[in-house]
């Protein structure tokens, strides 16, 4: 991985984590004024926790994938301990995944007239999903190519003893 595409990656990083962490402190700044609507309209008390709670996993999942990065650049990624991280993402997007869905429950009552709303909304849930299955084939690619790699310096190593 050469040295711009791991800045680029970087850059990307920090610019979502820093908009992931202004997302949350507007929620946060919201809940402790109270400014829930008076028009008897959904109320944004549960929306708010629930966005907060999702960019916390969105973070998270930033943070394991700054490591991977680190571990690719050090040429390390192919190790037992790349695993952690990838799991952890696959955690961080499963629960983003249930706290779209717990959004789009919340957000249904409101879409009776116009059940289309609540039908995408499911769909992107889906499609989080989907990602972390994604994650998931990934993981085991990299399970394989850690066997490769322990295989072939057994190999390595076996062929030095004769020579």
């Amino acid at each position: 991985m050469g040295k711009l595409t791991v800045g680029a990656l970087r850059a990307v990083l920090v610019v979502v984590f820093a908009g992931t962490v202004f997302v949350q402190a507007g929620w946060v700044w919201a809940l402790v004024r109270g400014c829930d609507p008076v028009d008897g309209s959904l109320p944004l008390t549960p929306l708010r926790v629930i966005t907060i709670l999702g960019m916390v996993s969105v973070q998270v999942a930033l943070v394991c994938v700054w490591r991977l990065v680190t571990m690719v650049r050090r040429g390390t990624v192919f190790s037992p301990a790349a695993f952690r991280y990838v799991d952890v993402v696959i955690g961080a997007i499963v629960a983003a995944a249930l706290a779209w869905f717990a959004v789009t429950a919340l957000n249904a009552p409101g879409q009776r007239e116009d059940p289309g709303v609540t039908v995408i909304m499911g769909g992107i849930g889906v499609a989080i999903l989907g990602v972390a299955l994604i994650v998931l084939v990934l993981r085991m690619l990299l399970a394989q190519a850690v066997a490769r790699d322990v295989e072939a310096a057994q190999m390595q190593a076996e062929l030095d003893e004769v020579i």
